[in-house]
């Protein structure tokens, strides 16, 4: 195995490891380490089945199957279709994930996530460049960044994620494909609260757990004031020395932590530049048992 990190201190190149063989114990270890390090991690010119993204990416974790998603490979619905294609019916047969905003996956639940594990199959191009990119800015770094008094006077406090921020707000984005959600899925994930720190339990570092697609209320400021330093800590994280942008390729397994950064998908690649990947998504209960609230920084 070789890990090749990006010049920006935010992702790596894995090569010469065949993600279709089970993970030795020392190669898994180097990759967990490697990916709380770096934050994103890519395995390039893959040849993976649903079977085996669904057994690699579950060494690192229990999978999620998504309350609010329709579009899952019929043996594992652990493994999500992500796709603008459509049936012979016009039936769209994945979920469009670009056009979305800044976020960190499932900040919104009790039980976080650590990583998500996407394929690409289908990849667009246009004048010989990739489309559909995903952006990623890294929480350690931010955190690194907030002036100290401002950190200091955080330190303790919490944040309330909200599931249903997000997804209202995406449903106003033209031609979002997403239904509005039932009652039932709005009460599968109610507002929960996270530290606005936490410890990432693989490297130690503290990082800024608020994101702009979930975060909604620093509980112990009033509304006014929470406005304004959440608005403060999103213009932190979003600071283009913070970013890096994966060019996908056919073949190309992204894997990034959540704990360690936020993502963005770029929406950029008309209908007919077609986009099929498969994703499964890992909890954290690797490193925060079910029902906790992470290692408070």
């Amino acid at each position: 195995m070789n890990i090749n990190p990006n010049s920006g201190g935010i992702g790596a190149q894995v090569l010469n490891q065949d993600l279709s063989h089970p993970l030795s114990d020392d190669d898994f270890a180097q990759l967990e380490l490697a990916l709380g390090t770096y934050s994103v991690l890519c395995f390039p010119s893959q040849r993976l089945s649903s079977t085996h993204l669904k057994e690699f990416s579950q060494r690192f974790g229990t999978l999620e199957i998504n309350v609010a998603n329709m579009f899952q490979d019929r043996v594992h619905p652990e493994v999500m279709i992500l796709s603008n294609k459509v049936d012979e019916q016009g039936n769209p047969v994945g979920f469009k994930d670009a056009g979305q905003d800044w976020h960190t996956d499932m900040s919104y639940s009790k039980d976080i996530a650590f990583s998500n594990v996407l394929y690409g199959l289908e990849i667009p191009y246009r004048d010989g460049n990739p489309l559909g990119n995903t952006a990623f800015c890294s929480t350690r770094k931010a955190y690194q960044a907030i002036p100290n008094d401002l950190k200091n006077r955080l330190k303790g406090m919490t944040v309330t994620h909200d599931f249903s921020k997000f997804w209202d707000n995406m449903r106003t984005r033209p031609g979002s494909q997403r239904p509005p959600l039932t009652p039932k899925q709005r009460a599968a994930k109610p507002p929960v609260v996270h530290p606005i720190f936490l410890k990432h339990p693989i490297t130690g570092d503290t990082v800024l757990y608020a994101n702009p697609g979930y975060a909604i209320r620093i509980n112990e400021l009033d509304a006014k004031e929470s406005d304004e330093v959440l608005e403060i800590l999103f213009e932190i994280q979003l600071r283009p020395e913070f970013r890096y942008e994966h060019r996908w390729r056919v073949g190309d397994v992204l894997m990034w932590d959540n704990i360690s950064s936020i993502h963005n998908a770029v929406a950029d690649y008309m209908p007919d530049e077609h986009r099929y990947i498969l994703r499964c998504q890992v909890m954290a209960d690797r490193y925060f048992p079910r029902g906790t609230k992470g290692m408070d920084a």
